[in-house]
């Protein structure tokens, strides 16, 4: 796991001059984040870099050592690795999306395992971006920022977009179903937003990619197929025959501008 970090080809640069003079990607000391990590040299080196860059940065060595760390202060994102000494990270997410009160926290997994199906399975049980390593300290940097980014309020923009049953709530972030706040990350919501943005018009993947600006989504290891089926359980009747978000094959995605009866 170490490796995995220092054999990047910028670490040997400071973190003031990585993150570059125009201080673009310098974050606010009230921006916290938690580490959950088992490897002391890699989270000590992980956690200098980001405090270097303006993070708040807490360390957590175990899973159990993480849960009573949110448990007592929240932060505003999370970086979890997959493989820890005392559980598995797939299994902490899961843990976490069925809470209340962590649902809604941005998470970014961490792990050795690269392969697409581990991506996949980290993203459909909640994590919002997953980075495999080796990685660059700059990447990991630019992916939290991104994040944390979506996971703003939407400022002044207090539109509500309504399609029958449906409404999504651009400044509260939220997608209500029959006044139902339905559950999405982050990432879910924004992707939705993407398409009901462009009602009636089929976009495919690149354009979604496009879309998203900055999303760490990979067209070609299904992640956006992924998110979408995520989307679906939560904002469709039948998720097996969806009548908001339809699939046109060859293509790419499509919402509907009738979706129920009454629209």
């Amino acid at each position: 796991m170490l490796d995995a970090f220092t054999t990047s080809p910028s670490w040997g640069a400071s973190p003031e001059r990585q993150a570059g003079r125009s201080g673009a990607l310098t974050a606010s000391m009230s921006t916290k984040l938690l580490l959950i990590d088992d490897d002391a040299r890699l989270t000590g080196m992980v956690g200098d870099y980001l405090s270097h860059a303006g993070f708040e940065v807490a360390v957590a060595g175990s899973l159990a050592a993480g849960r009573a760390a949110l448990q007592e202060s929240l932060p505003d994102l999370l970086v979890l690795d997959l493989m820890l000494p005392d559980g598995d990270g797939l299994d902490f997410c899961r843990e976490l999306r069925a809470s209340q009160r962590l649902k809604r926290l941005p998470v970014l997994m961490l792990s050795a395992r690269g392969e697409p199906m581990d991506r996949i399975l980290g993203l459909e049980l909640g994590a919002d971006d997953y980075l495999p390593k080796p990685f660059e300290p700059r990447e990991l940097q630019a992916r939290i920022k991104a994040l944390l980014r979506r996971a703003e309020p939407g400022g002044s923009d207090d539109e509500v977009m309504r399609f029958g049953r449906l409404e999504i709530d651009l400044a509260a972030r939220l997608a209500r179903l029959e006044g139902k706040p339905c559950d999405l990350t982050s990432h879910q919501f924004d992707l939705l937003v993407v398409l009901a943005q462009s009602p009636g018009r089929v976009l495919s993947r690149d354009q979604i990619m496009d879309a998203l600006k900055g999303h760490p989504l990979d067209a070609f290891d299904r992640s956006i197929d992924v998110h979408i089926s995520r989307i679906r359980a939560v904002i469709e009747d039948d998720p097996k025959a969806p009548r908001r978000v339809l699939t046109v094959r060859g293509a790419g995605y499509v919402f509907a501008r009738k979706q129920d009866a009454d629209s």
